[in-house]
């Protein structure tokens, strides 16, 4: 995720090197139960505090559902002067 002169842009990179532009993206083993929540969920004019919930929710469901996913949330909010941590590390158990 970054932020340039033409606005906000969101990349995915895939193991191959390949690099995928788009507007939300879920990898991983937990992946499918993010994408649950991702597609529900989504609409382009969420507010900040939509977005962030969405996100912890996506994680969460990631997470929990599956065992090689972690176990922790951590949400960062990417504007046009940086980033700000959202979220440190909500354990999901």
């Amino acid at each position: 995720a970054g932020w340039d002169k033409k606005g906000p842009s969101l990349y995915m990179v895939d193991d191959q090197g390949e690099r995928y532009k788009g507007q939300r993206f879920s990898v991983g083993s937990g992946s499918p139960f993010a994408y649950g929540v991702l597609d529900s969920g989504f609409k382009h004019d969420l507010t900040l505090e939509e977005a962030v919930e969405l996100g912890r929710r996506a994680i969460y469901h990631a997470t929990h559902r599956d065992g090689a996913s972690g176990g922790v949330v951590r949400v960062y909010h990417v504007h046009e002067k940086g980033w700000t941590k959202v979220i440190a590390g909500e354990d999901v158990n």
